[in-house]
């Protein structure tokens, strides 16, 4: 299982992303392995889709989640904490939601692997220790 942030989501489904080709690329490296996400970096990349193509590029995202391709990562209340505290550690970064959700979510799960364009992922410290392994 590999983590997968906001941006590849977007970036996989709508073909004028600057990062399109560089995210389809990193995908087919790792076929079998099944991406999972956060509530917000779903609810972002949502957003973000629907401004860029709209429904049917949002549907495309849906698609994806439903031949469970992505899944989604429920957090508990503990995490949800976790996140609060994450963002406030990393305030001056800044640290958004669903970064934060993300490393909430390597935290509890114990995954090292991170699908993202966001550089801020060569900074965040799960539990304080070492790097993330950060693809592409």
């Amino acid at each position: 299982m590999i983590l997968c942030d906001t941006g590849p989501l977007v970036a996989l489904i709508d073909l004028d992303d600057t990062n399109h080709e560089r995210c389809a690329h990193a995908l087919r490296k790792f076929p079998r392995t099944r991406l999972l996400t956060t509530w917000p970096c779903l609810a972002e990349a949502m957003h973000l889709l629907g401004r860029a193509g709209g429904f049917p590029a949002q549907d495309a995202l849906w698609a994806l989640v439903a031949k469970d391709l992505v899944r989604l990562h429920l957090p508990d209340v503990e995490e949800w904490k976790r996140v609060r505290a994450l963002m406030q550690q990393y305030a001056d970064a800044p640290m958004d939601l669903g970064d934060a959700s993300l490393v909430a979510a390597a935290e509890r799960l114990g995954l090292r692997r991170v699908f993202t364009i966001d550089s801020g992922f060569r900074a965040y410290r799960p539990h304080g220790k070492g790097a993330f392994d950060v693809v592409p």
